[in-house]
């Protein structure tokens, strides 16, 4: 068991006649769009453009029964308790819905559970303590789609509730007062894979709305006051951006996070040594993401939220170093864990060398809140969907990641009989289990993985945009390319291969010595190139290679050189 090989699978070239109307792009962005799904000119230009309108929320499901309610929860000056999650969309969701009904005049709390004692979504015991404290309107955010007996429970001790969730649906829809999730079959939202904090975004704008046109005054807040929580929900929470919306609501955020209005994540950015005007998805996605989750993870997310939504600038300053703090503890814990787990996968599989089709790690040690993050790396490392078990007195928290071949959730939902609960996507999903089901849950995964996967190349696959030679890589193809950000889910950082380069120099680097720096050429053609994390190439690397890589641009001392981001290396087929 060991870091697979990729296997290059090369996207089929465009037609000419697309690259040909689209001959001021270039070809490569060209072939790139064209990969995207893109396969008009005009559906091409209008994604590069961003000029598409963000669709009216009142076309969801729900929505107008929910606006009513929560319009009348604020006249009656009833309390209102907004019921979050505590990963970075559950704390961007429960910012974005608490800061409008606050600026609105409604009486409200926020209610976000902790992970350790309570676990995901929503549980009934805090619902019949809201209940007792006085709620009478509950609305979920990144959350409570699946929660059926624990919306019943509330609906009996008297709250209504309003449910807005993204996350994939069950067979019994929650008896909630509303139900806002585009997924619903029936719901004629043009767009069904907003995160969570798009779902809580759209509900916000549709209070603004009613509200301006209703009361005939303009609100106290715009939805451009949101927008900045709603980029880092989207894009920590991994939310496709190659759709429409997505993407709109990302271009704009990342606007509103240059201007750095928000005083906790000015300091949050400032902590990490990131000046706001250069903020990007991939900062969201390795900065900001990573630290509002940290909270969570090893704390209490509050203290997330409560920098998110801080007017204090000294306050924000505090609580930008503890979430700086807990990221860092964190990563120790992670590594730690990750190391355990790995070492129980090498001594539990089959004793031929061949990778199991699922991997599964229970144990006591492990930490609820990184548990998600070291099945992650399983996933990457094996290649296959891992499940990483933190096993409690009585029952036990999983947290599962996959891979494009293996739906998750839907394997979960072949072993309810033995789960308290389970929720998730396809490629994410967690689980509450008793403990004397783990045995059996473990062996019935295992045969479903291996049943879906039999059929599966065990590799995994490495899309490719296109075969670029080293003579086309110039810094006016960096700028052609910087038209597809934001990139992200389904519109990735493109990956191009350039083939039968030698290699000039060749280096380990890091703290570690884990990383590999190169030199590579094509006659008179040279260019640097980091491999990250690829170290174990430098002792048998070919002279002659292929190279998959991102290319960027390396800033050093006020210049700007060309760089290859080594993703996989093949030895060349044929020398020159």
């Amino acid at each position: 068991m060991s870091h697979q090989p990729k296997r290059w699978q090369f996207a089929p070239a465009a037609p000419v006649h697309f690259v040909n109307a689209l001959s001021d792009l270039g070809p490569v962005l060209a072939q790139v769009l064209y990969n995207r799904g893109l396969t008009t000119p005009q559906a091409a230009r209008s994604f590069l453009m961003g000029d598409l309108p963000l669709h009216d929320p009142m076309q969801m499901l729900g929505m107008g029964k929910a606006v009513g309610r929560i319009r009348q929860a604020i006249k009656r000056k009833e309390k209102i308790v907004v019921y979050g999650d505590f990963d970075a969309d559950g704390v961007t969701s429960t910012a974005v819905l608490v800061t409008t009904l606050r600026a609105l005049g409604g009486v409200v709390e926020h209610y976000i559970p902790n992970r350790i004692d309570e676990g995901y979504g929503l549980n009934t015991p805090a619902l019949l303590e809201l209940a007792r404290r006085g709620t009478k309107l509950v609305v979920t955010v990144d959350c409570g789609i699946r929660s059926v007996e624990e919306v019943q429970a509330g609906r009996d001790a008297g709250l209504d509730i309003i449910v807005t969730d993204h996350h994939s649906i069950g067979e019994i829809i929650p008896p909630a007062y509303a139900v806002l999730n585009p997924k619903q079959t029936n719901c004629p939202y043009p767009e069904d894979m907003l995160a969570g904090v798009g779902i809580a975004f759209k509900l916000a704008s549709a209070l603004l709305k009613v509200f301006s046109e209703q009361d005939r005054t303009p609100p106290p807040i715009s939805q451009r006051d949101l927008l900045d929580l709603v980029a880092v929900g989207t894009v920590a929470d991994l939310a496709p951006l190659a759709r429409a919306e997505n993407r709109k609501l990302v271009q704009l955020g990342l606007h509103e996070l240059s201007k750095a209005r928000r005083p906790g994540l000015y300091k949050l950015l400032e902590e990490a040594g990131v000046s706001p005007e250069n903020v990007t998805t991939t900062t969201i996605g390795f900065i900001i993401g990573p630290r509002l989750n940290a909270a969570g993870r090893l704390q209490s997310a509050t203290t997330a939220y409560k920098l998110l939504v801080t007017e204090d600038w000294q306050e924000a300053t505090e609580l930008a170093k503890e979430l700086q703090s807990l990221n860092t503890r964190r990563q120790e814990y992670t590594l730690a864990a990750y190391e355990l787990a790995r070492e129980m996968a090498l001594a539990t599989h089959n004793g031929n060398g061949d990778t199991p089709p699922l991997i599964f790690a229970a144990h006591p040690e492990f930490l609820p809140g990184i548990v998600g993050l070291v099945a992650g790396r399983l996933t990457e490392e094996f290649y296959r969907p891992s499940v990483v078990v933190e096993m409690g007195e009585t029952e036990s928290h999983g947290s599962c990641r996959s891979i494009p071949e293996f739906n998750i959730t839907a394997a979960l939902d072949r072993c309810a009989d033995l789960l308290l609960r389970h929720g998730g996507h396809a490629q994410a999903a967690g689980f509450t289990v008793q403990n004397e089901n783990i045995p059996v849950l473990q062996q019935r995964l295992a045969e479903i993985a291996e049943t879906e996967l039999s059929q599966h190349d065990s590799r995994p696959t490495l899309i490719v945009d296109a075969d670029v030679p080293m003579s086309s890589l110039t810094m006016d193809l960096v700028s052609q390319l910087q038209a597809l950000e934001p990139t992200g889910t389904e519109n990735p950082e493109p990956v191009f291969v350039t083939r039968r380069l030698r290699v000039r120099e060749a280096r380990l680097v890091g703290k570690e010595n884990n990383h590999l720096k190169l030199r590579v050429g094509d006659g008179p053609f040279g260019m640097d190139a980091i491999a990250f994390g690829q170290g174990h190439w430098f002792s048998d690397l070919p002279p002659v290679i292929d190279i998959a890589y991102h290319l960027q641009v390396n800033e050093w001392n006020d210049r700007f050189t060309l760089q290859m981001q080594v993703l996989d290396i093949h030895p060349s087929e044929r020398v020159k």
